[in-house]
């Protein structure tokens, strides 16, 4: 089954993001799999948002626990770590640990990370060198991080608090809808 999605029209990011929330409410509505409202997510974030801004964004995706790494109560403490999601772009990293570069570090702090020149910040980790600015969105399900929403530009300064404003409200959306099985 096909969500049925209006395209955006949007003449402004603000206005994108108000049609974003609506196109993701469609694709999850009678779909509670995350793996595929992530992927078309994905594909809405970064085909809508390059459309409207006009910016080179190169990237667009989700790192999620890895369950497989996850800490446990065992007497040898692993540190939690996400894993490839679902996205839109080049290959990417497919591993990151908590604390390590932009998405690792969103995660351990379970904060937004709007981070207006890599270059700038510490231990960041070039998935592609292209890349010159990045956005990382925790997803938060009952106090804990499950993942990360996760964009990159080829620009310095491509995103912006109405990015942080708009994908912090699909994360939301995402956690609220989606069947967690296999990640938590």
């Amino acid at each position: 089954m096909t969500p049925n999605i209006t395209e955006s029209l949007a003449a402004s990011k603000t206005e994108f993001y108000q049609d974003l929330e609506e196109q993701v409410q469609a694709v999850v509505d009678g779909q509670r799999n995350w793996v595929t409202n992530l992927a078309n997510t994905s594909a809405l974030i970064y085909h809508g948002l390059r459309a409207v801004t006009g910016k080179p964004i190169n990237w667009v995706g989700f790192y999620l626990l890895d369950q497989d790494h996850a800490s446990s109560s065992s007497t040898t403490p692993r540190k939690d770590s996400l894993i490839l999601g679902p996205f839109q772009g080049k290959v990417a990293c497919t591993t990151i640990e908590f604390g390590r570069g932009v998405c690792g570090t969103a995660a351990q702090e379970n904060r937004t990370l709007l981070v207006k020149d890599v270059h700038e910040f510490p231990g960041h980790i070039a998935c592609d060198a292209a890349s010159n600015s990045e956005i990382v969105v925790p997803l938060e399900l009952d106090g804990r991080v499950i993942g990360v929403i996760d964009l990159d530009c080829e620009v310095v300064e491509g995103f912006d608090e109405v990015d942080q404003a708009g994908l912090e409200k699909v994360a939301k959306i995402l956690v609220q809808t989606c069947d967690w099985r296999g990640v938590v």
